[in-house]
């Protein structure tokens, strides 16, 4: 399901909308059981350099595979278009004739899902690089780009017999092919380089060469899987000012990058996943203050503090009537003290005095503390708020940063909601879990990290790989390991 949250329209930042080059539309790609890509729909928009951006295991290469050809998806279309607008009539068109493309002059349509990759090169000119290099070591840096023109070369040598025979019409393709390359090489810095082996070449040049032979084939996408891995800041700001160059010739691109200063420094366009599903998609200001990417990508550590507005009306609202309950036992002092003095009502207060102890002792036991946590517009998140109490069990709070997943900053915000105990995670249903997702702007991943098992575990006494890692020190966490570690005692 898509959850992202999508900027508000502008016209200086919808181009994606107004003119895509490639559309991705309700993507899924399986792998057996495991759903690696769930209902994804973006756009790139012409001329945009588009960062595709997440976690690791995110599925960003996998959108890659199945755009370029090497994965046939599962669900869904993958659209590109040459030629201005949408096209969309031409679209349904060739879907519904169950073409591959339809090829005009101005205006032509390629169904990626449908073609092999070689054709998705050839005819749809889509180009990529990988993570890991794989260009021809062995041969020169000139040779490579060369290789990268093989089908133009082909086609004007009659199929090697015009190479063999140096007609002028192979002669004249060679050196159009070698003025390309030689164009791609002063651009990528490389010039001086030309007739030194490609495995010779330091690992940023090598990075540059694998550019600079992908935009020999002539791409209208150029798609880059994480270009600026294991660049220093020099060779970065250098990647930077080529990528520019490359939009400014027409090209468009599609970047998959953790390099936070390359993405917000270049991108027109991003686009974040998390674990196969869409959660923002916009212009860099609007991503970068997307609650939803804090948590799970920018922020890095759920043990930072995050500014969510909702969440801090909340805590703001829930800590007011807290202190409101300090002044109630005077006042009941006040009007207990001239009872117990007054002689002929003793009778009457011993008679009276057990109604008023039951009521305490009622008011002692958690269920009945349930209502008194309330979260203001709290049936604007799905599922069901938990049951919470205002204050943690006899023993003290358990230590819930003991939960891989649960840091000192939303530790805080469940005990804000009454959540004190592993036991309270662990009774969590499907609708409780969905809420507190949405209420922490964490949606699925309370069910991804597993949170309700976790707690399950520890409130028994036992141990898990990560409260181990947290008991020993070597994980960040709300107390030390000796304070109300085991979950015993702790129920509410």
């Amino acid at each position: 399901m898509n959850v992202a949250l999508k900027q508000p329209s502008a016209s200086a930042n919808d181009r994606w909308d107004a003119d895509p080059i490639l559309t991705v539309e309700h993507l899924t790609m399986r792998f057996g059981g495991l759903v690696a890509i769930d209902d994804l729909s973006f756009k790139v928009g012409r001329g945009d350099i588009t960062a595709l951006i997440g976690p690791n295991g995110a599925g960003k290469t996998t959108v890659f595979n199945c755009v370029t050809g090497f994965y046939k998806p599962t669900e869904g279309r993958i659209v590109m278009r040459h030629g201005l607008g949408g096209q969309q009539e031409t679209v349904d068109a060739v879907t519904a004739s169950g073409r591959r493309w339809h090829i005009s002059d101005d205006q032509s349509v390629f169904l990626l899902e449908r073609m092999p990759d070689f054709e998705i090169s050839k005819k749809a000119r889509v180009a990529r690089t990988f993570q890991n290099i794989r260009l021809f070591g062995g041969m020169t840096v000139l040779e490579n780009l060369l290789v990268a023109q093989h089908n133009p070369l082909m086609i004007a040598s009659g199929m090697t017999i015009g190479g063999v025979l140096g007609l002028p019409s192979y002669r004249k393709a060679e050196q159009e092919a070698i003025d390309k390359a030689v164009y791609w090489l002063e651009h990528t810095r490389l010039i001086d380089r030309a007739d030194d082996a490609a495995g010779d070449l330091p690992y940023g040049a090598q990075r540059r060469l694998e550019i600079a032979r992908a935009m020999c084939t002539g791409p209208h996408l150029l798609c880059l899987d994480e270009p600026a891995a294991g660049l220093n800041p020099r060779e970065s700001t250098e990647l930077n000012e080529l990528l520019q160059f490359i939009r400014e010739t027409g090209t468009s691109v599609l970047l998959i990058e953790h390099d936070m200063g390359v993405v917000m420094e270049i991108s027109d366009h991003i686009v974040v996943l998390d674990y196969g599903v869409k959660i923002s998609d916009g212009g860099a200001d609007f991503v970068k203050s997307d609650p939803r990417v804090i948590a799970a990508y920018l922020g890095v550590d759920d043990e930072e503090e995050i500014d969510v507005p909702e969440i801090k009306a909340d805590v703001a609202e829930m800590e007011k009537p807290a202190r409101k309950p300090r002044k109630a036992p005077a006042r009941a002092k006040a009007v207990a003290k001239p009872a117990a003095k007054s002689a002929p009502a003793k009778s009457a207060a011993a008679k009276t005095a057990p109604a008023k102890k039951a009521p305490a002792k009622k008011s002692a036991v958690p269920a009945k503390a349930v209502s008194e946590i309330k979260v203001k517009d709290a049936d604007k998140h799905p599922g069901a708020q938990p049951a919470g109490t205002k204050k943690p069990a006899a023993g003290g709070a358990d230590n819930l940063t003991r939960i891989s997943g649960i840091g000192p900053a939303n530790e805080k915000k469940l005990n804000t909601l009454g959540i004190w105990h592993f036991s309270q995670v662990a009774a969590w249903k499907k609708a409780e879990v969905e809420w507190v997702g949405s209420y922490l702007s964490f949606a699925g991943r309370i069910e991804r990290e597993e949170w309700v098992k976790q707690a399950k575990a520890l409130a028994s006494g036992k141990q898990t790989d990560f409260s181990r890692r947290v008991d020993g020190g070597k994980v960040p966490s709300s107390r030390t390991s000796s304070r109300r570690t085991s979950g015993k005692g702790g129920k509410a």
